[in-house]
């Protein structure tokens, strides 16, 4: 949670059992320091402490039958209605990771596989790494990728909403890249 009225030093830990910073674990330290001192979970330099809320649940909204023009492309699975599926995705021991050129036509046969349409694609190499960002643009989100070709990682974030399929997206950017080891964690945007 962003807020614009705490002072600059101030955070808050919702429901993370653990945090670590080059493998050091500073949640704990924090947390048992702001325990002592009464401050409960979340204030550090004069930051106010939340109240408990009610945990989210999910209900399903029934979204109206309309003229095609106007459809928000939220989708419904299962019950629960969304606006798209997003697929936060690790390659390690990829190959092609500093190849701009192969990078660009993953992304370009994502888009074409999952049925979206592309409107903007901008990748930037890094020197002397060789190192690729950037992202495609799409009529239904984006899909952005930061490689790291020295430690053999990419990240990948897909984002799609409508009738697209971020899966079909997912399984060419594995192909293009051939990883040893992926981990993948979806999450469904904007659920009613």
């Amino acid at each position: 949670m962003l807020r614009n009225d705490l002072p600059p030093a101030a955070f808050f830990l919702v429901g993370a059992p653990e945090m670590t910073r080059f493998g050091v674990n500073t949640f704990g330290r924090v947390g048992a320091r702001m325990a002592q001192l009464g401050l409960g979970v979340a204030a550090i330099n004069g930051a106010r402490a939340l109240k408990a809320r009610a945990p989210a649940r999910t209900v399903p909204v029934p979204i109206p039958e309309g003229d095609a023009d106007s459809k928000d492309h939220f989708i419904t699975k299962n019950g629960v209605t969304f606006a798209g599926s997003h697929l936060i995705i690790d390659f390690w021991e990829a190959e092609g990771l500093e190849d701009k050129d192969r990078i660009e036509q993953a992304m370009i046969d994502a888009v074409e596989a999952a049925g979206a349409t592309l409107l903007h694609i901008h990748l930037h190499t890094f020197t002397p790494s060789g190192g690729v960002s950037g992202g495609a643009v799409l009529a239904e989100s984006h899909i952005s990728v930061h490689t790291w070709p020295e430690r053999g990682y990419a990240a990948f974030d897909i984002f799609m909403c409508g009738s697209t399929d971020t899966r079909k997206a997912f399984t060419v950017l594995k192909q293009a890249f051939a990883p040893k080891r992926v981990v993948l964690g979806e999450h469904k945007r904007g659920v009613l």
